[in-house]
Formats: C-alpha cells, structure tokens, sequence
C-alpha cells in the first residue's frame, strides 16, 4: 500500500494551529494568563497538573489568600474566571491567588485518581486521603507560598463532592492547615462513619467550615448530609467555626459557583467582624 503523504503546507498549518492553541490562554481574559507547571508529587509518586491565577493587579510587599481547587480539571477554569467578577461585586472578598489542582483527565481508569485520593483511609481500604493531605502540605502549600505573594494565614481549600469529603477529612484531621474549608455536597460513604466522631478537645486554633447542601442533591446523599449537619451543630465545641447551609434548588454538581460565592462572603466578614 503506498504510504499517503501530506504536503509541507498542511504540515505546517497544523503545527501553527497547534501553537495557537497552547500559547492562547492569555486570550481568556478572566484567567488572567495563568500559570502552568507539572508538579511531580514525591508523596503521591505521580504528577499532578498546577495552574495559578493571580489577582490582575498584584500590589508590592502585599499578601494575598490562596484558594485551592480540588478537581481542577474543572473547577479551575470555572472558579478563576468567576472570582474576577467577585472582586467587582462583593467587597467583603479580597482579591486571592487560585489555584487548580488537576489530574488532567476525567476517566478514573486513565489518570483521574479522585476516587482514591480524596477518600479517607480504613483498614482494608485503599482511600489516600492521608497521603493526599500530606502532598498538599509538605509539597504543593510550601512551593505555593515560596513563589507567589500568598498570605499563609488565610488558606482556602474547596471541594465538591467527593472533593467535599476531603475537605471535611483534612478540616477534621489537620483544622489548622487552611483557615477556611468549603465543603459542597459531599459523599460521606464510604467510610461515613469517620465523620460522626464526638470532638472531645477541639484544637484552640479557630479555622472556619462552611458546609453546603443542595436542596435537590441525590436524595441518598443530602439524607446523610442533613444528618451530617445535625451531628456538627449538636457537639459542644468544634475545631472551627461552623455554617451549614441549604441552598434551595441547588443540584449535587451545578451549584458550587453559588456556594464559592456565599462561603468566601461569610468567612470574609467573620473575620473582619472579629477584628473589631
């Protein structure tokens, strides 16, 4: 079979479109020309996709929140553009460095370790939770704050989902790591039982927890948050300060723009509020 050749012209148009294509981020204005690196993970002993958004208008010797995007893959492109317009309508929240933390894929059987890495670990089980929380703090934080203007005071990390069920595991395991968690429509199984524990001696460092539940999530899964819920507002004490919200009419996956927005807004005016 004679072998089919393609002229240098065409050749040469594809490279050109191809370059187009990875040099023109910085035309998507709200994404303000992110950053990109492949973090290799020691921890994790695989690479994890990093993107970073800066605020438009960094001001000298000035520390920003950093806010970090489980499923990055998704959240990044969606949550980066969204706090531009933040910062146009809501005062209450600061200008912050985002970051996405991607898998670059969405097919678990092709790279997409969520199931496994944001699930906490049991005997028997293969949640790497613990794993994960530590690649976050000993690895992606620390390079974070070595090269961007971030304020390590005010950490956010966001989670939907089974994001959501991270969240809740590092704020219960680690409180103090990130001054805010918001945590949206989380799948608590397996392993819910981890998240009913009685909090005995809560730490004296107070982070924030705002904890978000569609009412039109999967109905399996708002039956368990709604008795997440009641768990939390009944112990004598938290490591944190707690909101636990309803947004009516929210779905499981649609509504984290809605809960980004009502949680940066509380944890925001509590803390100047306290400041008083």
């Amino acid at each position: 079979m004679m072998k089919k050749l393609f002229p240098p012209l065409f050749i040469s148009m594809v490279l050109t479109i191809a370059s187009a294509k990875a040099d023109r981020l910085d035309y998507l204005a709200g994404l303000h020309n992110p950053d990109y690196r492949l973090f290799d993970s020691e921890v994790m002993e695989r690479p994890f996709h990093i993107f970073v958004r800066l605020p438009e208008d960094v001001e000298a010797d000035k520390k920003y929140p950093v806010i970090y995007l489980l499923d990055g893959d998704i959240t990044f492109p969606l949550i980066a553009s969204y706090h531009l317009l933040l910062a146009f309508d809501e005062p209450a929240i600061d200008e912050s460095i985002v970051v996405g933390i991607s898998y670059g894929t969405h097919d678990p059987d092709n790279g997409n370790f969520r199931g496994v890495d944001y699930t906490t670990p049991t005997q028997g089980g293969n949640g790497r939770a613990d794993d994960y929380q530590l690649f976050l703090k000993n690895e992606l934080i620390p390079h974070i704050e070595a090269h961007y203007p971030a304020d390590p005071n005010r950490r956010v990390i966001v989670g939907q989902s089974r994001g959501a069920h991270f969240v809740l595991y590092t704020a219960y395991t680690d409180p103090s790591l990130f001054w805010g968690h918001i945590a949206s429509n989380p799948s608590l199984s397996p392993n819910k039982e981890f998240f009913f524990k009685a909090f005995e001696n809560p730490s004296t460092t107070k982070s924030n927890l705002f904890f978000a539940n569609g009412s039109n999530d999967w109905p399996s899964l708002r039956a368990e948050t709604l008795e997440l819920f009641e768990h939390l507002e009944n112990q004598p004490s938290l490591p944190w300060s707690l909101k636990t919200v309803t947004l009516e009419n929210e779905t499981h996956a649609a509504g984290l723009t809605n809960v980004y927005r009502k949680g940066l807004r509380w944890m925001f005016e509590n803390t100047r509020s306290d400041s008083k």
